[in-house]
């Protein structure tokens, strides 16, 4: 094997060594998975419509069972071999959200509730959750400023 020398060397080798990825068949699967689970949101959504709530409520309601059906199929390890066939369709939607703060409690259950469950719960969605309201407060206090005079 020649040695790596260059950039260009390295690029080389790791084109040599990385496996070609069907990206055409990627996009399907995680377009139809995606589009299933979002689709599945839809008929939850008019299930809970049908029941008699208003549009607000009703999105609040299906979300919520998304959230419980995502971590359900996490704790019976469902959700992985779905997100294993579909990629980004299984983790885009609010399922994969779940997913993703569910799988690390789930794992470290046998630590106790509060080192294990409490402390890995948040382990993944724990960043995303303090940038995400940081973010939010610092747009809402920019936009009051430009919008407090009229």
């Amino acid at each position: 094997m020649k040695p790596i020398e260059t950039k260009v060397d390295y690029q080389k080798f790791v084109d040599e060594k990385t496996p070609n990825s069907p990206i055409g068949i990627n996009l399907l699967k995680a377009f139809t998975i995606g589009g299933t689970i979002c689709l599945i949101g839809q008929f939850i959504n008019d299930f809970w419509s049908g029941r008699g709530l208003s549009q607000e409520a009703s999105a609040t309601a299906t979300s919520i069972t998304l959230i419980g059906l995502g971590i359900f199929l996490t704790a019976i390890n469902v959700y992985h071999k779905i997100g294993k066939f579909a990629g980004a369709g299984s983790i885009v939607p609010i399922t994969g959200f779940a997913n993703s703060i569910a799988s690390p409690a789930i794992e470290f259950k046998s630590e106790g509730f509060i080192l294990g469950v409490g402390a890995k719960l948040f382990q993944i969605a724990g960043p995303v959750l303090v940038y995400g309201i940081s973010t939010s407060i610092v747009i809402g206090i920019i936009y009051f400023m430009f919008t407090a005079n009229g």
